[in-house]
């Protein structure tokens, strides 16, 4: 039998017990179904040396090999990870789409006793559902944009604002990527399709009737690009502008980038690419304070010298329609819990409109 959703919706409440990716483990890093487990049938290169005797020497001989390889490792998952299940488990097959692969598969497994189906259309079934919600049509959510100068603890102030009930879109966390020049983190970011995938689930648990509040960010979060659904409905909607004195965001900044700030070798890298930018001499000056061990010195000028420049150019192109700014004196624990509060109070009033 074959699973047909008709929206990403049907896909995520699908009533299966487990989805089970039988793809290569390349193909499943690149991006795979939200909660799938991986089980490849032919590994990297089981699939390219199959696919090669496929097109080179003939269809026949590829699938031969092809399929005494699948049935091996096949019968590797039913006796390891899959071993537990009782007779009425009932799992979710695909693969790239939805051809023999997870069809033997899922064969094998409905003789054992198992209910298994089959995803129709497999991964290129999932992906075009992801692309149309996403590319397709406009967003349907109300979105309120965070935005204020770097080191405004804009990132922590959506957590805080969740923990209160408010709906986020937290990018950020969806690109791996904390959207800055030293934004990089050491887990790396997504493939393209991930994020896509991530973003799609993500704006899936949302309720469209309520607003939601997404940090700024420009149209490309490290070497991820926002789908143009998203950035257009972004660069139309209302902000909510958090400010605080430079010294505080210098501090603020000092716990965010721990990383980064103790790592003088990334660090040193991450700086010399602004050289042509910003000027050997600005670039120089970085260097010395992060010889010195000046952590807060060197945020500061950061922030003077590159971060509040490129901010306020960014915000001379675009137009921006002001719900409301709030003044942070401080950024302490207490003090990000006040800016959530009114941010949260600024909101519940935009939702009773």
């Amino acid at each position: 039998m074959a699973f047909k959703p008709t929206s990403l919706g049907d896909l995520i409440a699908h009533g299966f017990d487990d989805i089970i990716d039988v793809r290569s483990p390349a193909e499943f890093a690149e991006d795979h179904v939200t909660g799938a487990i991986s089980l490849p049938v032919l590994d990297n290169e089981e699939r390219a040396r199959v696919g090669t005797i496929y097109k080179q020497q003939s269809p026949f001989l590829g699938r031969k090999i092809g399929a005494a390889l699948l049935f091996k490792n096949a019968a590797r998952h039913i006796e390891g990870p899959l071993a537990q299940h009782e007779g009425g488990w009932r799992p979710l097959v695909y693969c790239w789409r939805g051809g023999q692969r997870s069809g033997s598969f899922a064969w094998m497994l409905s003789q054992i006793g198992w209910r298994s189906e089959v995803l129709d259309g497999g991964y290129k079934t999932f992906r075009r559902l992801v692309t149309s919600m996403l590319y397709d049509t406009p967003l349907e959510y109300r979105l309120i944009m965070l935005g204020g100068y770097t080191g405004t603890a804009k990132t922590d102030l959506l957590a805080r604002l969740a923990a209160r009930g408010v709906q986020i879109l937290d990018l950020e966390k969806l690109a791996g990527h904390r959207g800055s020049l030293l934004g990089e983190t050491k887990e790396g970011q997504p493939s393209q399709k991930m994020f896509e995938t991530r973003l799609a689930m993500a704006l899936s648990q949302l309720d469209p009737a309520r607003p939601v509040v997404v940090e700024a960010e420009s149209s490309k979060i490290g070497r991820i690009l926002l789908p143009p659904s998203l950035w257009a409905a972004m660069c139309s909607a209302p902000w909510i502008d958090i400010s605080a004195p430079i010294e505080a965001r210098a501090r603020y900044l000092v716990r965010a980038y721990e990383d980064i700030l103790s790592d003088t070798d990334r660090l040193t890298e991450k700086l010399n690419v602004v050289r042509r930018h910003r000027g050997h001499a600005i670039v120089d000056g970085w260097m010395a304070l992060i010889a010195e061990g000046d952590k807060v010195g060197l945020t500061r000028a950061l922030m003077q010298e590159h971060y509040d420049p490129s901010y306020n150019t960014s915000m001379k192109s675009v137009e921006r329609k002001f719900m409301a700014q709030i003044s942070v004196p401080d950024l302490s624990e207490r003090g990000q819990d006040d800016a959530a509060d009114q941010i949260a109070e600024i909101v519940a009033q935009a939702n009773s409109i």
